[in-house]
């Protein structure tokens, strides 16, 4: 918590350290979303691979994929929004709040 609160302190004195802080929240939540998107399809590619190969697993298959993929998509949204949470505290150390 220190270093965040030290690097709002330089964002607060230079204006270049809230835009590259703005760009690497952006970025931070893009790849969040991508690593995101690629998990889930990795999981959905792999479960029907599985329930092609075994018919009969299809329920046991689908749920593990669902809650899987559900996991997944609870980190990328821990992700996504503490880089909005970053956002809005180099916003507000900008505006000088």
């Amino acid at each position: 918590m220190e270093m965040l609160m030290g690097l709002l302190s330089l964002a607060a004195a230079d204006s270049s350290f809230v835009t590259n802080g703005i760009m690497g929240a952006g970025i931070g939540a893009g790849l969040a979303a991508v690593g995101a998107g690629i998990g889930i399809g990795g999981i959905g590619g792999s479960a029907c691979e599985a329930i092609a190969r075994q018919p009969e697993a299809s329920g046991d298959v689908r749920g593990t994929m669902l809650l899987t993929a559900a996991l997944v998509e609870g980190v990328a949204l821990f992700a996504v929004v503490f880089c909005f949470m970053i956002y809005n505290s180099i916003i507000g150390m900008a505006e000088g709040g």
